[in-house]
């Protein structure tokens, strides 16, 4: 063991001055394939020299080569070893550990592996939120540790949680599969927390991103999308012509069930849309969609009331619960309190006499509040337009895409061809 001892001696050498850091990083490199692995067992005891936070980037060769062995996992499953792991992805130095971050995804991983085995997968959400942050050169990265950091989320059905990331503007993708896995967790996350319209934003992207071929997880997300379509609007919207033309030849194929239920829907009708989800439980229930399908049956309801104020001025409670077939105009009566109060109708119960009068949005556009919120969406949209702009200006740019630009004309390309390019860029 005095080939680790030494290198530990480096590691608290080592690691202050970034010309340290490059030395100690190259004698690592060195030592990972015989002195760390040939001597992963044991490890453990010597990461207790080392300081997380002040030698992070030793720590992590140490306990990456540690953590790679299975027989060290199950030898030392819980406890001590993932509040080790914890404590590391909470204290560790972001500039240290980006010098090895394949390292770093490894370690957090087998956390999130390690938690989801025990049945405890809370215990990973705080270090896992910390390690996006330290891994991230920005919020608007994305990393494959989002998907992670959300599964945990949805495992703990701790839904709150994932809004940290979910909140941020996302510009800078890595792996397409990252994006849709983000995509599909995140509008999980959502519909946990019944935001159906910031579930639909979510899932919208995983069906309509670019794809060469159909991936299981945008079949998935395309199943989810075509529920809470129904849930928040009442229908479910043809593609988009950015979507790829693989989502919109095949996507309906592989969702027959989903089409049919959209359908069925559209009808109006409650008995006919419960037997037919009825009749097809164990569909449902296969693609663990049986509870989301509920909500689409009990939204049937509200989407009724809402026909209903197309059409009258005044209805009692009576005619209501006849025409959206409810049982009682008691329960008329509950479902028209609720959707006053989530502001989907505008209107007002008589108790003495049970009738319902439907208005007009009393919204008036001329409050201090609304003035404020207009104002604020406004100033978010100038700055994601010129995000985007800059974006787009990066592109026109890159070699690459102009490359590829010239071979699909079939013949080379100069610069006049690009002339929408702004000249500072040459």
């Amino acid at each position: 063991m005095e080939s680790v001892e030494t290198l530990v001696a480096h590691i608290q050498a080592l690691s202050g001055s970034p010309e340290d850091l490059a030395q100690l990083h190259g004698q690592l490199k060195q030592a990972e394939g015989d002195a760390l692995r040939a001597h992963s067992a044991g490890l453990l005891p010597f990461l207790s020299q080392l300081h997380p936070g002040a030698h992070s980037l030793g720590y992590l060769y140490l306990l990456d080569a540690f953590l790679s062995a299975p027989a060290n996992l199950r030898a030392h499953a819980g406890g001590d070893l993932l509040a080790t792991v914890a404590n590391f992805l909470i204290s560790c130095s972001a500039d240290q550990i980006r010098l090895a971050p394949d390292k770093f995804l490894n370690v957090c991983k087998v956390l999130k592996n390690e938690v989801t085995q025990l049945n405890a997968p809370i215990r990973g959400i705080a270090p896992l939120r910390a390690a996006i942050r330290k891994i991230q050169p920005s919020s608007e990265q994305l990393t494959s540790l989002h998907a992670e950091y959300l599964t945990l989320c949805l495992l703990a059905k701790q839904y709150k949680a994932g809004l940290c990331v979910l909140e941020d503007d996302v510009f800078e993708v890595d792996q397409p599969k990252d994006f849709f896995l983000y995509c599909y967790y995140g509008g999980m996350i959502y519909i946990g927390l019944k935001k159906f319209h910031k579930a639909l934003e979510l899932l919208h992207n995983a069906v309509t991103a670019p794809m060469s071929s159909l991936n299981a997880i945008t079949i998935e997300a395309y199943k989810k999308y075509v529920l809470v379509s129904l849930i928040q609007n009442g229908q479910v919207p043809s593609f988009p012509k950015y979507a790829s033309s693989a989502a919109q030849r095949n996507l309906k194929n592989h969702a027959q069930i989903y089409a049919d239920l959209s359908t069925c829907y559209g009808n109006g009708s409650y008995s006919e849309l419960e037997a037919f989800i009825q009749s097809n439980t164990e569909k449902f229930q296969a693609d663990n969609n049986l509870g989301l399908v509920k909500q689409v049956l009990s939204s049937m309801y509200k989407r009724n009331i809402q026909r209903l104020t197309q059409t009258y001025l005044t209805l009692s409670l009576e005619d209501i619960a006849s025409s959206v077939q409810l049982n009682t105009p008691k329960e008329a009566e509950m479902h028209v309190l609720r959707m006053i109060e989530d502001g989907e109708i505008h209107a007002t119960i008589n108790q003495k006499d049970g009738m319902v009068s439907f208005h007009e949005d009393p919204e008036q556009y001329k409050s201090s509040e609304m003035v404020e919120h207009i104002d604020s969406s406004i100033q978010r949209l100038m700055a994601l337009s010129k995000k985007l702009t800059s974006i787009d200006e990066n592109i026109s740019c890159d070699h690459a895409f102009l490359m590829k630009s010239g071979r699909e004309r079939g013949r080379g390309f100069d610069y006049d061809d690009f002339d929408s390019v702004p000249h500072k860029y040459f």
